[in-house]
């Protein structure tokens, strides 16, 4: 897809990758069936090698709590401009070209509720070139950083995609649908959004925006006193929102964010990829959430 928006990605991930500042993550897969699903489980090992000289985090690895690479993001990491309160930064550490974050420009808590604002910044993008849109709501979630930010990758076969759950989903569900799929042994929701690309882009962030909120809804997931919400994750993309809320970040030392839920499990270690082959990737991820 070439699109003035995919073409300015493009041209700064090249710039960036021919400067060493775009660090593509480097690894090996395998495929496992669960529950009648494909999903991919990598052993990603150039992760592991960065852990120690990463000022950027990255999945599962060390977290700088004075470091705060999106209120200041670096230029050539920098594709501009999304929206009235968000910049498209690329992620240093990429799972898959044009991998990016959509972070506020001005900082604001991570979890804090996200607003029709994030929503539109993600429908910006998704409007254009569909995908799936990621968010990893605190540390529990797998969230490296404190500073507001969602996250999108294209939508391939090749990638994390909610496409891996549509056979045990409605199939002419209505828009802000609820379901819940019968592999997923911990609580979680779907509510339809209808296919996001092509549509108006303020549709879209209503659509989403008020997914997200019947989703809250549906799993009693609220602000506390201090205005910050529980740790949960958020995958949109193929018609649906998916909201997981979450107990703790590792399953057997293994880092889970939201990406995993979209059937790309990333791993550190290559017995840690034997793990989850063993005990199977839905019982993985059903570690990390809420028992039904």
């Amino acid at each position: 897809m070439s699109t003035p928006l995919m073409q300015a990605i493009d041209t700064c991930s090249a710039s960036a990758l021919a400067s060493g500042d775009l660090v593509p993550v480097q690894s090996e897969q395998v495929t496992v069936e669960d529950g009648g699903m494909q999903f991919r489980v990598l052993w990603v090992s150039s992760l592991a090698a960065k852990d120690a000289t990463a000022k950027v985090a990255v999945p599962g690895g060390p977290r700088d709590p004075n470091f705060n690479p999106f209120l200041n993001p670096d230029p050539a990491l920098t594709v501009g401009p999304i929206g009235e309160h968000h910049t498209i930064i690329l992620n240093k550490f990429p799972l898959t070209p044009r991998h990016l974050v959509l972070a506020r420009r001005v900082f604001a808590e991570q979890l804090e509720p996200l607003s029709l604002e994030d929503f539109t910044a993600l429908a910006l993008v998704m409007t254009e070139a569909g995908g799936l849109g990621l968010y990893n709501g605190g540390t529990a979630a797998g969230a490296s950083q404190r500073h507001k930010h969602v996250q999108w990758i294209p939508g391939t076969d090749e990638q994390a995609h909610l496409r891996l759950y549509q056979p045990g989903l409605p199939a002419e569900a209505e828009a802000q649908t609820v379901a819940r799929h019968p592999g997923l042994a911990m609580q979680h929701v779907f509510v339809r959004t209808g296919e996001i690309q092509g549509m108006p882009v303020e549709q879209a962030a209503k659509t989403l925006h008020q997914a997200f909120q019947r989703g809250c809804s549906e799993l009693g997931l609220a602000p506390a006193s201090d205005g910050l919400m529980p740790s949960f994750n958020l995958l949109a993309g193929d018609g649906w929102l998916l909201l997981i809320p979450r107990t703790q970040e590792m399953y057997e030392g293994i880092s889970f964010s939201a990406i995993c839920f979209g059937g790309a499990l990333f791993t550190r270690q290559p017995e840690q990829m034997e793990l989850i082959r063993s005990v199977g990737p839905l019982a993985a991820l059903a570690g990390v959430g809420y028992p039904l």
